[in-house]
């Protein structure tokens, strides 16, 4: 029996298992690389704006401690469980090794509707759940950052409610913060710029001069990623979020799109003439299609009906292993920049925020897009070889990289990490 139940969960283990049965790992030692090290259920009370008292459930996993601390986002959600939490968490652990990062993954999460609070209830329930994971977290310890449902205001929250318990500023608490509370510039777009960055190391590994592109999701990713894309000449013929889907083969007018989002917070309202289906969307002709949306979008029935030539997963988790089989089957076809690779842009400049923060030296936004780009390009030329050198996919590559550093990584220090 295990607490880590549920859909996602059971297919970052599904993952795992072929990954160590590709790698040759012993099964007596599978089951101390995936399951956490440690888990947190709180209880987040807070009076709500008519005077009444709710009590929200949080989470917080912890993966491994083997390389440094625990680094990962924060979730506002109402699907947030448990077993979720734990798969974002794992998924994180092998995104951190691939790049490079001296960290182990971790993921919290609110089970909340974050629409449904005022500004007042949002502060409230953010300091309650800092203040709950208090004795667990910390600079070396475990390190937040921002998630769906949540933004760099939230994580000021943290590090403020962090900082207060400490009697002092510690703003290498948390990352994804108000560049004026000890965040560093290009944070906020950098899962985006380095979906985009590596989609197009993907168009030009396989001779592509990509013209068009769809967007799945237009949250803080998705946007991004949609004016990234548009900003480097490509259509985006199709995007959609949890209200409306838009479509249009001659291209969509991004800056409205972001202009109408940033005002309205959402798809819905912007036309009536571009309105289309979002069970097609995904299948919608493209070179990029950027799924930046949820989990297991891409079954193995859509993975069939895919006619893009470079699949960038921008969400984590949006391919399930039934749809991999597919797409190991139509290789020739369509190039995947797997989730741990495509959208390692985020921690990798959390990454570079927590740094500057230790050592109160803060660099200019070109100088982290550079080294961003440096690491995303050494992790690319790293999976790509190995898919090579093996025969495999692009998301087996990965995985087998991330794995094999953290397997490594247990194996000299011994049980106790």
């Amino acid at each position: 029996m295990s607490i880590y139940t549920g859909p996602v969960f059971d297919m970052a283990r599904q993952q795992f298992h072929i990954i160590a049965d590709h790698i040759g790992m012993p099964e007596d030692q599978r089951d101390r690389l995936l399951y956490p090290k440690r888990a947190i259920a709180v209880s987040c009370p807070i009076h709500r704006d008519d005077g009444t008292t709710a009590v929200f459930q949080g989470y917080r996993v912890q993966h491994h401690l083997s390389l440094g601390p625990t680094k990962g986002g924060t979730r506002f959600s109402s699907s947030v469980d448990v077993g979720e939490v734990a798969a974002l968490a794992i998924w994180m652990s092998w995104k951190c090794a691939l790049a490079g990062l001296p960290y182990g993954g971790a993921k919290g999460g609110v089970t909340v509707d974050p629409g449904s609070l005022s500004l007042r209830e949002l502060e409230g329930l953010s300091r309650r759940y800092m203040q709950e994971m208090i004795p667990f977290v910390g600079p070396h310890t475990d390190v937040m950052a921002p998630d769906m449902g949540t933004n760099e205001q939230v994580m000021a929250w943290f590090m403020d409610t962090y900082s207060m318990y400490q009697g002092k500023t510690v703003t290498e608490i948390v990352t994804g913060k108000p560049v004026a509370s000890g965040g560093t510039a290009g944070r906020r777009e950098a899962t985006g710029r380095g979906v985009v960055h590596l989609a197009m190391r993907a168009a030009e590994t396989i001779g592509l001069t990509p013209k068009t592109a769809v967007v799945q999701g237009f949250g803080n990713v998705g946007s991004v990623s949609a004016a990234e894309l548009a900003a480097r000449g490509v259509k985006v013929i199709g995007v959609s979020d949890h209200t409306a889907c838009y479509a249009d083969p001659r291209g969509l007018p991004v800056d409205a799109l972001l202009r109408h989002v940033a005002a309205k917070r959402v798809l819905a309202g912007f036309s009536q003439e571009a309105l289309a289906d979002p069970a097609s969307l995904l299948t919608q002709e493209c070179d990029i299609l950027v799924p930046a949306a949820l989990e297991r979008v891409i079954d193995a029935a859509t993975a069939a009906d895919l006619r893009c030539r470079v699949l960038a997963e921008a969400a984590n988790g949006p391919t399930t292993p039934d749809a991999d089989v597919v797409l190991a089957q139509r290789q020739d076809e369509i190039f995947v920049v797997p989730d741990i690779l495509c959208n390692a842009g985020g921690v990798v400049v959390s990454y570079f925020e927590w740094v500057q923060d230790l050592q109160q030296f803060f660099w200019h936004e070109d100088e982290v897009n550079a080294r961003l780009k440096q690491i995303l390009d050494r992790a690319f030329g790293q999976v790509t070889a190995r898919a090579k050198r093996d025969g495999v996919g692009q998301r087996t590559a990965a995985m087998a990289i991330g794995v094999e550093k953290v397997y490594a990584a247990k194996q000299v220090r011994g049980l106790f990490p």
